[in-house]
């Protein structure tokens, strides 16, 4: 019985779920737009019931995070306090995936 060589580029060892969906991201660099849907479906988490309630719109293009809010005095208030709320982006998903958010 012939043995036969195998090339194959396939890891043999088992590997967590997590760490194979994370390897297969960068492979096909989609890390960073993964990265910025996830900023979009988690922003009324982070921000909380009120904000997330008058927020209109929400898109990222650029790496800019643009955010429309139907209520000013809201928007005032997060103009004021945007270096938070990158903190708050860049706790939870890393320094880079967002560059900058623009409250219309």
């Amino acid at each position: 019985m012939a043995y036969y060589k195998d090339y194959s580029k396939r890891k043999k060892e088992i590997t967590p779920l997590k760490e194979a969906f994370e390897e297969l991201l960068q492979t096909y660099r989609l890390k960073d737009r993964f990265n910025e849907r996830m900023v979009v479906q988690a922003w009324g988490e982070l921000m909380g019931n009120t904000v997330s309630s008058r927020t209109s719109s929400l898109f990222v293009k650029d790496k800019k995070l643009f955010v429309k809010l139907s209520s000013a005095a809201i928007k005032q208030e997060l103009i004021m306090n945007k270096s938070k709320v990158m903190g708050l982006i860049e706790g939870k998903f890393g320094k880079g995936t967002i560059d900058d958010v623009i409250f219309q």
